[in-house]
Parts: C-alpha cells; sequence; structure tokens
C-alpha cells in the first residue's frame, strides 16, 4: 500500500458497498471468484481497457479483497485471488447479486444469456444453490419474513 493510500473503512457496509458496486470492481471480483484469475483473461472476458484494469487490480489488492502472485517469473504476470477477508465476506454478496441478476436482471430471459455458474459445497461435495438461513431455526430467510429488531432506549 503506498503512503498517501488509505485502507477501505467499512462504516456499517457502506465503504464496502460502494467499492464492490463500482462498475468494474464488482464485475473483477466475480470473475475471480468464479475462476478467471489471469489479467490477459480478464481484460477479455470483461472487455476491460488495460489501463482501467490495471487501476482497478491495484486498488482491489491494496484494499486486501485480491491478492496476487507472479506465475511468470520472466515477465512479472500475476495472477489474482480473492483474499481471506474477500472471501468471506465479498463472496456471499456476489453469489446473491449474481444468482439475483441471472433471474431477474435486464438479460435474464436474453436468447444466449448462459446457464447459470456452477457452484460445489466442498464440505459434501455436491453442487448447490446457496440460500440464507435462519442461525435459529434454518428456514430459509426472505425479505418478507425479516424485519430489525427494534432497539430499546436506555
Amino acid at each position: 500500500m503506498t503512503n498517501d493510500s488509505k485502507p477501505v473503512v467499512f462504516q456499517h457496509g457502506q465503504a464496502f458497498l460502494a467499492t464492490i458496486s463500482e462498475r468494474w470492481n464488482y464485475q473483477i471480483l466475480r470473475e475471480v471468484f468464479f475462476g478467471t484469475v489471469r489479467f490477459g483473461e480478464l481484460k477479455r472476458a470483461l472487455g476491460i481497457s488495460t489501463n482501467i484494469l490495471t487501476t482497478r487490480l491495484n486498488t482491489l489488492t491494496e484494499l486486501g479483497l485480491l491478492t496476487r502472485r507472479v506465475y511468470r517469473e520472466d515477465k512479472q504476470w500475476f495472477e489474482y485471488e480473492l483474499s481471506d477477508t474477500a472471501r468471506e465476506l465479498v463472496v456471499p454478496a456476489i453469489v446473491a447479486i449474481t444468482r439475483w441478476a441471472e433471474e431477474h436482471g435486464p438479460d435474464s430471459q436474453a436468447v444466449g444469456a448462459g446457464p447459470r455458474r456452477p457452484l460445489l459445497h466442498t464440505v459434501c461435495g455436491k453442487e448447490t444453490e446457496p440460500y440464507l438461513a435462519c442461525g435459529v431455526c434454518h428456514q430459509p430467510i426472505q425479505a418478507s419474513n425479516l424485519v430489525p429488531v427494534v432497539a430499546e432506549e436506555k
């Protein structure tokens, strides 16, 4: 991280949402999660210019959302992967947003929209469709059955 750069401070999710909701950042994180890990692969998959991709990858690496490792010493070419912190926070968000977009987004019914990208649950070894569930009763959580608890005044 450079001396004049500052890490993202997550204040009630605002900075995180601002970071991943930036068009290219979200798409880069999504592609890296789904296995597109090299610069050239990302450039082709996203149709992004070299300078924008370089800037976004550097930013995501400085923020600690991506890690990079050299895979070709002679040209300093890198592969990127989600950091452990990013996997903990970003993966559920990416999966939820991607699945929602596949079902409800403007391209969801388009010809050639493509199939859903499969997800493997490494614990049981089966393909899965993740969902948000209650930690107590284990029933699926939906917008219609979830409300915030109003804090009591002291």
